[in-house]
């Protein structure tokens, strides 16, 4: 079966990589990308043979323009993250919440067939289980976790009001090439390999015994594409990770490792919002999706360096490792 896909929030990181990977699977006939470029570029759609019109998923006109035509929607535009949340908790609603109920009354209104949306494991909250299920509770300590709880309510809703088939994917710390560290609210991975490459201390918020369930871009975007050739829809959300939790001191281990040399540290007051354990139960995942592999995060982490060190122009310049002594900084 061939499909017209439509990728909100496309121009993204998580969105761009779904571009590439999608734009070589011969299923897919067309892609086209809404984007209001907020934090997504027109650069990482450059050389991809993709659509691009730029607009809020909040303006019903173009939305509407943008899904006629369409057979499936992947729904990933969003404000995501959390400190952004609770500095904007309006605007994080209107995007999050607001934009997905626009999303999918737009697919309904155009005929789409199939709605894949982008939740987040941020649900889970002050729940201590672990591995996190999804028939288990969720709570939400961010207006951010609450935006992707209502993301996956109205999936459930259209679905079972409307019969239109949708599947929400929780998604737990996504990395990997094409993910910025230059804003302020950039997650961990980005933020150490870059600080690393330039020999500055990472700055690591708490004791760094915190645990992430780390998944690489290109996992992510294999099992959504999965899911959109096969037309996989679920009543519950789905996490999408592997249950390899590791805890931030042992990614900078492994980001020493690929280097080959110490990368030095400064700890900071742990951040208001963020959870201290995060592991998902991939029984469900795995029932949906049995042919698709996680990247180990060697592979991943590595793929990565590889990406930001291209994307350093000023690398040559800096001082030889072996030429500069790194202790690792406490404080």
């Amino acid at each position: 079966m061939r499909m017209r896909l439509l990728i909100t929030g496309g121009a993204g990181f998580i969105g761009a990589n779904l571009v590439r990977i999608a734009a070589a699977d011969p299923t897919v006939t067309d892609i086209r990308v809404l984007d209001d470029l907020s934090t997504g570029s027109r650069a990482n759609l450059a050389g991809l043979d993709v659509e691009l019109r730029e607009a809020s998923i909040l303006d019903e006109t173009r939305l509407s323009r943008a899904m006629t035509g369409r057979d499936v929607v992947v729904h990933l535009a969003a404000m995501s993250s959390v400190p952004g949340s609770i500095q904007e908790p309006v605007a994080a609603h209107s995007a999050n919440a607001t934009g997905t109920l626009c999303v999918l009354e737009a697919a309904r209104r155009e005929g789409v067939r199939h709605v894949v949306l982008a939740s987040s494991s941020s649900v889970y909250g002050a729940n201590p289980e672990l591995p996190k299920s999804e028939l288990t509770w969720t709570s939400a300590l961010s207006p951010y976790a609450a935006g992707k709880l209502a993301t996956e309510a109205y999936a459930s809703a259209y679905q079972a009001c409307y019969g239109l088939p949708t599947l929400a994917f929780r998604f737990f710390n996504v990395y990997g090439p094409g993910q910025r560290h230059d804003h302020t609210y950039a997650a961990v991975i980005p933020r150490f390999v870059h600080a690393a490459l330039r020999n500055e201390p990472v700055v690591v918020y708490g004791d760094g015994q915190q645990t992430r369930d780390f998944t690489y871009v290109d996992t992510v975007c294999e099992v959504i594409l999965d899911a959109v050739r096969r037309h996989v829809h679920h009543p519950l959300p789905v996490n999408l990770a592997y249950g390899t939790r590791t805890d931030l001191h042992a990614v900078l281990a492994e980001l020493e490792l690929i280097l080959g040399r110490p990368v030095a540290r400064r700890y900071a007051p742990a951040r208001v919002g963020d959870i201290l354990h995060s592991e998902a139960d991939n029984k469900l995942l795995r029932q949906l999706f049995p042919q698709v592999e996680a990247v180990p995060l060697g592979d991943g982490l590595a793929a990565t360096v590889a990406w930001h060190e291209a994307q350093l122009p000023l690398r040559a310049q800096l001082v030889p490792p072996s030429e500069r002594q790194v202790q690792p900084v406490v404080g």
